[in-house]
């Protein structure tokens, strides 16, 4: 994963910011672009992000039986499609504007405003965890995915839905043009011009797949699948908590291979 080499020090800057100063940046950003941030998502993915979050949904298969925790819920879509699946919800943001943003949608889910890797959620509670296009703001990746593994119930299910790069070279040109060149000239016109310059590079704080599934691994998780999303624009990435069940299914394993 790529590392900052100098902090930002002024809001014109493209540096990314340095470890010790990113939450407080980020979160700065996001209470600033609130108001306008549901309405640029829609222009700059052509709606495409509704698509990939109702995905999420399905693929984790939210239903009535769950209970859901949305880290990094912004404004609240992924908290909303998991209510109308009929799951009971809390969304969890470190941004004060963003949570004010969901709360005011009325989506009948709870909002906590926390930091995703210190949440104030019991162990074992949770069945689903998911968070859609925070993965690259986080200060420490494999802290939050150990916390997301702490509140899940053995044999809970995660999915991390997050931008990434075509590995057509076609696609990955043309993405770039797009992503790294309009959408800042747009977001400069329409919010807030140091955001929309960041938030396409912060994909260099993204990690490769194998050095995420290493993190999910490490943070207690199995059975990672990683789904390149509308040409390889973005991804979604699901586990699953290991538990009682894979202990018992790798036991068995090995009392065949032992002939028993």
């Amino acid at each position: 994963m790529a590392n900052p080499q100098s902090p930002i020090r002024n809001p014109q800057s493209t540096t990314l910011p340095s470890s010790d100063e990113k939450a407080a940046v980020v979160r700065a950003m996001f209470d600033r672009i609130a108001p306008r941030y549901d309405t640029l998502n829609r222009l700059f993915s052509l709606r495409l992000d509704q698509y990939w979050r109702r995905l999420t949904v399905r693929t984790v298969a939210i239903s009535a039986q769950d209970i859901v925790v949305d880290l990094a819920c912004g404004t609240g879509d992924l908290s909303e499609l998991a209510v109308q699946a009929g799951a009971q919800v809390v969304g969890v943001d470190f941004a004060a504007n963003m949570l004010a943003g969901a709360r005011r949608r009325g989506i009948g889910a709870a909002f906590v405003q926390a930091d995703a890797g210190c949440l104030p959620l019991p162990t074992g509670w949770a069945t689903v965890v998911i968070s859609g296009f925070a993965v690259r703001n986080f200060v420490s990746i494999l802290a939050v995915l150990t916390e997301a593994a702490r509140v899940l119930k053995p044999g809970g299910r995660l999915a991390l839905l997050e931008v990434d790069t075509p590995s057509n070279w076609l696609l990955r040109w043309g993405h770039s043009l797009y992503f790294n060149r309009l959408v800042p000239l747009l977001g400069a016109l329409l919010s807030d011009a140091w955001a929309y310059t960041y938030l396409p590079r912060s994909v260099l704080y993204l990690p490769t797949s194998v050095e995420l599934q290493q993190m999910l691994e490490a943070a207690g998780f199995q059975d990672v699948v990683k789904r390149r999303l509308s040409g390889g624009i973005a991804q979604l990435v699901t586990a699953v908590k290991k538990g009682e069940t894979a202990k018992r299914e790798k036991g068995e394993t090995e009392k065949k291979e032992n002939g028993l």
